[in-house]
């Protein structure tokens, strides 16, 4: 096999259109390979020992371009070649953004026996970001519907809901309203805020990605977003446990949440 690489957006996804060029050191092409859906890109032609250039495109994304030495064996293993939007870390336009639920999730994991995960996600939730003008002042606050947990598994879901865990039918809402934003790099803040759950309200920090801005099929602008955060169980009054083996618990102490999001430019369209 003469050439292979795995495009990536920063965020994990295959990206379908990408083209991986090599040049030789004169400039010359010498290969030229498309990315199938799952975003790998393969060519068994083999090539002569030496240095060539690996050249990574695709529409809407800043080419990259790097150096691989071929050896004897006449390939090329470009491994993950992870993309970015086209201009940069460009920030998002000042204004209010929309959480669009639709394309957006609210995921959390917690180990189960000390060696497997379970993984659910609330099904849903709306929220709105304030970019403002001096970013460090931008807000978020978000409301949860605490009843939504789907874990695949409806006897777990229900006791999820009891007093035992969520207790839905006190505390139906989980809320969270930024109070800060510190920057963590050209594309990275660390979100402080504070989370209501479970009728405790706590600090909790959001490590956020931005991961690009761009015009949606349906004539609007989206921002999308990363972020994840660990919450500890017993920090929000949910102490429930069952011990299997000495030193085993059934449920992990620590459950990390996962969030996905996409915002809409101004209002959710309607329908």
């Amino acid at each position: 096999m003469g050439l292979r690489a795995q495009v990536r957006t920063r965020d994990g996804w295959a990206v379908q259109h990408a083209v991986v060029t090599v040049t030789d050191m004169t400039g010359t092409q010498v290969l030229r390979a498309a990315a199938d859906p799952d975003g790998t890109v393969t060519d068994g032609a083999a090539l002569p020992a030496g240095p060539y250039t690996v050249i990574v495109t695709a529409v809407g994304y800043a080419p990259v371009a790097s150096t691989a030495l071929v050896t004897a064996a006449g390939r090329i293993d470009a491994g993950n070649v992870v993309l970015t939007r086209q201009g940069g870390v460009e920030l998002p336009p000042p204004g209010t953004w929309a959480v669009d639920p639709v394309h957006s999730s609210v995921g959390a994991v917690a180990q189960h026996l000390g060696i497997s995960s379970v993984r659910g996600r609330f099904t849903e939730f709306a929220g709105t970001i304030e970019i403002a003008e001096d970013v460090a002042k931008s807000r978020v606050e978000a409301v949860i519907s605490a009843g939504s947990i789907d874990t695949g598994n409806a006897m777990r879901d229900g006791h999820l809901k009891s007093p035992d865990f969520l207790d839905t039918d006190t505390y139906p809402q989980i809320t969270y309203r930024s109070t800060g934003l510190v920057p963590a790099g050209p594309d990275r803040w660390t979100v402080q805020g504070q989370l209501s759950l479970h009728g405790v309200v706590r600090d909790v920090d959001l490590d956020l990605s931005y991961l690009g801005t761009g015009p949606d099929p349906w004539g609007g602008v989206r921002a999308a977003f990363h972020a994840t955060a660990d919450l500890r169980r017993d920090d929000f009054a949910m102490n429930y446990n069952q011990v299997v083996q000495a030193g085993i618990s059934a449920i992990g102490a620590t459950l990390r949440v996962e969030l996905d999001i996409q915002a809409v430019q101004g209002q959710l369209p309607k329908g």
